[in-house]
């Protein structure tokens, strides 16, 4: 009777030990992309994430990768997060966009000039107020805007674009994303909405002709392989999301939410550096070139009209889809764009 009394009082003591002190809590963390650090940004924004959490917390937060689509497609993961099965994910503008349907008016083509601005832009108040908005809409806790790449650029298997008209007839893939959707047709092509699972097959069987993402997820995703011709537009710039879900943040401490803002914050830096590595190096174009893809640039003079053409479709499509909502958004969006270039004048 002793004994048992013995160990049961020992038992309490461990039990109690364990509520004191608390058990570690742990960040299930999924993004669809494969988990190379040196090739993939969403991979090297995992993994520093990871390390500077667990790091910084003493062990108090643990960090769990799931890479490569391991926990489903983008909506199956997000009504994870949703859910608090999944504690956080980096979406794709379309994984959020599917959430949040106003995330799209960012697809504005032409309208982010280069990479300073875009992250000014991000970062800054308009970044905050579109977070604010996800959150009271659409239930996510954002930790921040992580980058896709960089800019988009047109890849196709039927003839090199030189100008708007060479779009025209072209199958483009597309995201799942009403606002890319609509590009497409207005440049004259066949918008196709196809997963990112099944990009490359569709492109390697011709069930689309071409597709658009910037140069580190052609890389990424072996395009190269089944593209011949790669035209330099930079017609969009496009974020990934990075969520969490909600009941999970609030309930960290207030030095752990410090811990995890932060290190999504790095991360953050630290992917966007590394797609610049990859497009200043010899991993990006000539990377491409070597592998067989015949890389153009369309003239200034045709740049201009897609950036017209682009334009004016973006706007109105904005309006009649998302309304005086929308519109204001989009104008929220554009201003923050001019007040980052006057910045840096």
């Amino acid at each position: 009777m002793k004994r048992i009394t013995l160990a049961f009082l020992v038992l309490c003591l461990v039990l109690a030990s364990g509520a004191a002190f608390g058990a570690p809590k742990t960040i299930k963390l999924a993004h669809l992309n494969p988990q190379q650090p040196f090739d993939v940004s969403t991979a090297a924004m995992s993994a520093v994430f990871k390390s500077m959490v667990e790091a910084e917390s003493n062990g108090d937060l643990l960090v769990t990768i799931f890479p490569a689509g391991q926990l489903g497609n983008e909506r199956e993961t997000m009504e994870q997060v949703k859910l608090g099965v999944v504690q956080s994910y980096i979406a794709s503008a379309g994984g959020m966009a599917a959430f949040y349907p106003l995330y799209s008016i960012v697809d504005i083509p032409f309208a982010i000039p280069n990479y300073d601005i875009a992250w000014k832009v991000y970062d800054g108040p308009f970044g905050d107020h579109l977070a604010k908005e996800i959150e009271d809409k659409a239930g996510f806790k954002v930790l921040g805007y992580g980058e896709a790449g960089g800019f988009f650029q047109l890849s196709n298997n039927q003839r090199p674009i030189q100008t708007v008209a060479d779009m025209k007839g072209l199958k483009m893939r597309t995201m799942t994303l009403p606002s890319h959707q609509n590009l497409m047709r207005a440049y004259g092509a066949a918008a196709t909405p196809v997963a990112w699972a099944e990009v490359y097959t569709a492109l390697q069987t011709g069930v689309v002709d071409g597709q658009h993402n910037p140069i580190p997820i052609v890389l990424t995703g072996k395009l190269f392989e089944v593209q011949k011709y790669l035209t330099i537009t930079n017609h969009l710039y496009s974020s990934y999301c990075w969520v969490m879900n909600k009941d999970f943040y609030q309930g960290l401490t207030e030095k752990e939410k410090e811990i995890v803002d932060s290190a999504a914050r790095t991360a953050i830096v630290a992917g966007r550096g590394l797609n610049r590595i990859i497009e200043s190096s010899e991993k990006g174009l000539p990377a491409l070139a070597e592998a067989g893809m015949e890389i153009n640039t369309p003239s200034p003079e045709a740049l201009q009209e897609f950036r017209e053409v682009g334009l004016a479709a973006a706007m109105e499509f904005i309006k009649e889809t998302y309304k005086d909502e929308g519109v204001a958004l989009a104008q929220m969006y554009l201003e923050a764009i001019d007040e980052a270039m006057e910045e840096g004048k």
